[in-house]
């Protein structure tokens, strides 16, 4: 009859076991950093696909992504969309969230205790208890972890999509502000070539002594600041081409041809009144402020439920030095007399509440900032009419200058005020285009695609939730 020794009984169960537990473990692998910049190039560029069901907005995902005929305002965000550093890690945060909810929603493992003593007095045999128990009140409060850890998700990629909003409209942004600056440099470049001539004139007919010091000067002050106007914008035109390839996740050296009409479409009242009734519906970050705030009412439950006493139970075999064999459970039970997880409780109240308010300032905040640019809009597009309304006067006065001039009718000086003045009128015409398509771009980064695209004249589009 074989005889079974008690030391080797456990070992035969624990070998296999942890054997068992080691091959379901995940296994380390070591990634080196890389020590290179990886921004995309023209070539990458080139080559460069994406998948338009990605995007966040409606018209984006209804656009075709195609580098190869230039890149157009939409073409310009849906980059953005896909290659933009911050974007990336914020996806990665995501990441970060959905394996905090999968461990939120695991089981506790089951607690093994083992302990043996050996006796130094003869006829006794050695002793062993061996135990098995797991923490019940992990299991009770799974549910609320669960459920908090989930919402979590659900507001990290919520905030994810509210980014992706503002990165496709600080990428439209740039796109509107490149636009109007290769307007306007040329016109800039012009108004400064035509100081530098008057003054260049001048100064040779004050040396011929037919021009006061005076009048000189006045010219000279002219060019000096013509000149300066024009080094400005040159030195915006780089730095917003700077801001469009960091933002986009470019190399510096990618030059972006950049296509599409520059008209402003007319902005409905209905069309914003309709976009601010589902505002709250509609708009990711205050949707991720609601999930974070049902976060939180699960961690006040959690916290409300850590007020019973901690427990746990489990199975207790055992054997002492006289060779008797006892069976019997073991129960930890923490005693709530004085903490009874009351400080906590507090804390997650607390916090339930700023979650509100904060809620409540975001909604009434974009409330207000929908407001202001309704009416900035309405000053702008006044101002813009106003300012086109004066161009054709002011070009066909320095048309007849310049027909004056090319007969010997009309002196250098009256000649360039007048077309000093056509470019300025044009240079305003710009400025104001820019900053109402500026404004329109914004007020699409605070509503969606509920309003029309400010470089679109006609398109419609369907007021729906972000997917």
């Amino acid at each position: 009859m074989p005889v079974f020794h008690a030391t080797a009984a456990p070992l035969r169960v624990l070998v296999p076991l942890c054997a068992l537990l080691i091959g379901g473990c995940t296994w380390y692998h070591r990634e080196p950093l890389a020590p290179r910049d990886t921004s995309m190039s023209a070539r990458t560029l080139e080559r460069i696909r994406i998948d338009p069901s990605t995007m966040p907005l409606p018209e984006l995902a209804a656009h075709r992504f195609d580098p190869s005929d230039g890149l157009d305002i939409d073409e310009v965000a849906m980059l953005a969309v896909a290659n933009n550093p911050d974007l990336k890690l914020a996806r990665d945060d995501l990441g970060i969230a959905r394996a905090q909810a999968y461990s939120a929603g695991l089981l506790p493992d089951p607690q093994l205790s083992v302990s043996s003593d050996y006796p130094g007095a003869a006829g006794t045999t050695r002793a062993f208890n061996y135990g098995l128990s797991i923490d019940v009140m992990a299991i009770v409060l799974r549910s609320a972890n669960k459920q908090s850890a989930d919402a979590t998700v659900v507001k990290t990629d919520l905030g994810l999509l509210w980014q992706e909003w503002q990165i496709v409209g600080a990428a439209r942004q740039l796109f509107v502000k490149t636009r109007f600056q290769q307007d306007t440099l040329p016109l800039l470049r012009q108004q400064r070539d035509l100081a530098r001539t008057r003054y260049e004139r001048m100064a040779d007919a004050h040396r011929d002594g037919n021009l006061t010091d005076d009048t000189l000067n006045a010219a000279l002050t002219a060019y000096s600041d013509a000149r300066k106007q024009f080094t400005d914008a040159e030195r915006a035109t780089e730095q917003t081409h700077h801001d469009l390839n960091a933002l986009l996740g470019l190399s510096p050296d990618v030059q972006l041809p950049l296509t599409g009409d520059d008209s402003v479409a007319p902005l409905a009242d209905p069309t914003l009144d309709s976009a601010l009734t589902d505002l709250a519906r509609r708009r990711p970050d205050l949707i991720a402020l609601q999930a974070g705030y049902e976060a939180q009412e699960q961690k006040y439950r959690a916290a409300v439920l850590s007020q019973f006493p901690s427990l746990s139970v489990g199975f207790v075999r055992a054997r002492d030095t006289s060779n008797i064999y006892t069976s019997g459970f073991q129960i930890n039970l923490s005693l709530p007399v004085f903490n009874r997880n009351q400080g906590n409780v507090a804390i997650e109240k607390a916090t339930r509440q700023r979650l509100r308010d904060e809620y409540q300032s975001r909604l009434n905040q974009a409330y207000a900032e929908v407001a202001h640019l309704r009416a900035d809009d309405a000053i702008l597009t006044r101002q813009l009419r106003q300012t086109e309304d004066a161009l054709p006067g002011v070009d066909l006065a320095a048309r007849h200058a310049a027909a004056a001039y090319a007969d010997h009718d009309l002196a250098l000086g009256a000649y360039t005020d007048a077309q000093s003045a056509a470019l300025t009128k044009h240079v305003d015409v710009a400025t104001l285009r820019e900053a109402l398509a500026e404004q329109r771009v914004g007020l699409q980064a605070l509503l969606g695609s509920a309003i029309p695209d400010a470089f679109t004249s006609d398109r419609t589009f369907i007021d729906t939730h972000a997917k």
